[in-house]
């Protein structure tokens, strides 16, 4: 490390960017990537909305069951 920094020409916040704008990496099971890979190939949907449906409708159900 150097023995001093100089930040007169510093940005504060620059690189800054709000949680909800931050895409999240999902890795998924080698089961779980077959199961909608061969789901997707009987359709024309994405790979994206096809994983989606399954979760927005696992959230309807939690909704109904949280008091």
């Amino acid at each position: 490390m150097k023995d001093e920094y100089h930040f007169t020409n510093a940005e504060q916040g620059k690189f800054y960017r709000p949680m909800d704008e931050l895409e999240m990496p999902i890795y998924l099971d080698d089961e779980i990537k077959a199961f909608f890979w061969k789901k997707m190939d009987s359709g024309s949907f994405s790979l994206n909305e096809i994983i989606k449906a399954p979760l927005k409708k696992d959230i309807e159900v939690s909704k109904k069951l949280a008091p």
